[in-house]
C-alpha cells in the first residue's frame, strides 16, 4: 500500500496470514467437535477429546479479540486525532453527536473537505461507507491494522 493513492476502492487493509490463521483454528474446532463426538463412550478418550476442543475454543476466542482488541484501541486513538485535527482548524471540539465509526471514516478526509463533511455527518447521521464515498481528495492512512 505504501507509495500507493489511497481511495475508497483500495483502502482496506486485510492481513491474509490472519485470516488465514482464523480459518486454520475453526477447522480445528470443528475437527474437535467431531474428535468429541466419536469419543462418547469410550471414556479413555473423551477427557482427551475434551481437552483439545476447550483449548481450540479458546484459541479461537482469543483469535477473534486480538482483533477487536486492536481495532478498539485504534479507533480511540483516531478519535483523539482527529477531535485535535477538527479543534486545531476549528477551535472546537467534534461534534458529540458523531459516532466513533463516523470518525474513523472522516480521517480520510482532506483538510479541505474535513470541516464540512464532519458537520454534516452530525447533522444527517450520514453512515461511514457514505462519508468515505463522498470523500473527494482521499487523505491516506497507512497505519492502520
Amino acid at each position: 500500500m505504501e507509495g500507493m493513492s489511497q481511495n475508497y476502492a483500495n483502502h482496506a487493509q486485510r492481513v491474509p496470514v490472519f485470516l488465514a490463521a482464523g480459518i486454520v483454528l475453526l477447522l480445528t474446532v470443528i475437527g474437535a467437535c467431531v474428535n468429541m463426538y466419536q469419543s462418547f463412550g469410550d471414556h479413555e478418550r473423551m477427557y482427551n477429546a475434551s481437552l483439545v476442543l476447550v483449548l481450540s475454543l479458546c484459541a479461537l476466542v482469543i483469535w477473534f479479540y486480538a482483533r477487536t482488541f486492536a481495532l478498539k484501541a485504534q479507533d480511540r486513538a483516531i478519535r483523539a486525532e482527529e477531535n485535535l485535527r477538527h479543534f486545531a482548524m476549528t477551535g472546537k471540539l467534534l461534534d458529540s453527536r458523531l459516532e466513533t465509526l463516523q470518525i474513523v471514516a472522516l480521517r480520510f478526509a482532506s483538510d479541505g473537505e474535513f470541516v464540512e463533511l464532519a458537520k454534516k455527518a452530525a447533522e444527517q447521521g450520514t453512515a461511514p461507507k457514505d462519508i468515505k464515498q463522498a470523500i473527494k481528495n482521499w487523505r491516506p492512512d497507512l497505519y492502520r491494522a
